[in-house]
């Protein structure tokens, strides 16, 4: 399905793309949870649970750009009268839009990589994030850390890494804020939660949940232009 259609599918086949976002967002969402639950519930890791978690998540902000081009382009369309499903089904052309010079999916070799990485882009805020994310899920070996408190850490961590992914997708860049509340309560949770065995770990979790803070801040840079959509990218 990603090699189906052209770089304008967005407007000429908004039924796949739609149908591309059904298959990549709740199975990555799935994904992702089972990863979480696996050694909270079960104690232990499954190998290709992570891989497919983490190719779910990456394909995640790589289909972004276009779910959001085909909305913009439907409800445009509806807006100026056109039959809904009709255009769903069929397509359309985007009346006052500009021509795109962006080259074709289905480029060389050597351009498929740039042409399908458009729309995102990987800040170091973000990197910095997903790497503070990866270490908090290792607690319980760095720090000894147990019960609660170590379960609280590897579902933290993972969700910081899930989100700093989705985030590096342009239009979807206001998803790191979500690491603010995180952030906020790895600061508390040594303090309410039992398992954290030592001083050293309940301190290092206050500054993981600072630097997630304020991590969290930074925009990053925006390379592309998406219309109204613009005002959306904070």
């Amino acid at each position: 399905m990603t090699f189906m259609g052209g770089k304008d599918r967005w407007r000429t086949m908004p039924w796949m793309v739609l149908a591309l976002a059904f298959l990549i967002l709740p199975l990555g969402v799935v994904s992702i949870y089972f990863v979480i639950i696996q050694p909270i519930v079960i104690g232990t890791w499954c190998t290709l649970c992570l891989i497919t978690a983490l190719a779910m998540a990456i394909m995640i902000p790589f289909s972004l750009d276009e779910f959001v081009a085909m909305g913009q382009f439907l409800t445009a369309s509806h807006r100026a009268g056109k039959p809904f499903w009709r255009t769903f089904w069929t397509g359309g052309a985007m009346e006052g839009g500009s021509e795109d010079h962006a080259r074709a999916l289905l480029a060389p070799k050597s351009q498929m990589f740039a042409q399908s990485a458009r729309g995102v882009t990987f800040p170091l805020a973000l990197l910095a994030s997903c790497a503070i994310g990866v270490w908090l899920t290792f607690t319980r070996l760095t720090f000894g850390s147990s019960g609660t408190m170590a379960n609280s850490d590897h579902m933290m961590g993972l969700l910081v890494v899930t989100f700093s992914i989705i985030a590096f997708a342009e239009v979807a860049r206001s998803v790191r804020f979500l690491n603010v509340p995180i952030g906020l309560w790895l600061i508390v949770a040594p303090w309410v939660l039992n398992g954290s065995t030592s001083s050293l770990g309940s301190w290092s979790s206050v500054i993981v949940g600072l630097l997630i803070l304020t991590l969290a801040i930074p925009r990053g840079s925006i390379k592309n232009s998406y219309g109204g959509y613009n005002v959306f990218i904070v």
